[in-house]
């Protein structure tokens, strides 16, 4: 019997436990119960700004949508449809997590699904607007001495 104990004990401790998600020391299903301005406090003073000037007309339009898609998702395992949106100032907020958005960067949709760690933060972080610069070889006009200079 010992040794089938300490068998299970050990398949217990190799078993995969997952860390539990937190925001500002608040667990996810408490954070989608919160009322707007109890979630108001718990973002930074930004986001806090914002929202205690109201979401206007497009925000609320985008969330509605939101909540449209995942109502009209019939598979529980799948995604939602994907919304697409031009807000790239929308502070994401408890509601939209799992949805999936297309958020515009300028010249196409990049596809987003919403995970809790992205609460607070805006769409425009996770939809990059330019190519980064990778540096390679001096072009002509860089220096004097990178400059060809035919010989003669």
């Amino acid at each position: 019997m010992d040794d089938q104990e300490l068998a299970q004990a050990a398949a217990l401790r190799k078993k995969r436990t997952f860390k539990k998600f937190t925001y500002r020391g608040i667990d996810l299903d408490t954070l989608l119960d919160l009322s707007p301005d109890e979630l108001m406090q718990k973002v930074t003073a930004r986001a806090r700004r914002r929202f205690t000037r109201g979401l206007k007309r497009k925000p609320m339009a985008l969330i509605k949508r939101l909540r449209k898609a995942k109502k009209a998702q019939t598979d529980p395992l799948g995604k939602p449809d994907m919304v697409k949106t031009h807000l790239r100032n929308m502070i994401v907020v408890p509601e939209m997590i799992g949805s999936v958005i297309g958020v515009y960067n300028g010249k196409v949709f990049t596809q987003v699904e919403i995970k809790p760690e992205m609460i607070g933060h805006y769409l425009a972080e996770f939809s990059m607007s330019y190519k980064p610069v990778s540096h390679g070889r001096p072009g002509i006009g860089s220096t004097n001495s990178s400059r060809f200079i035919p010989l003669k």
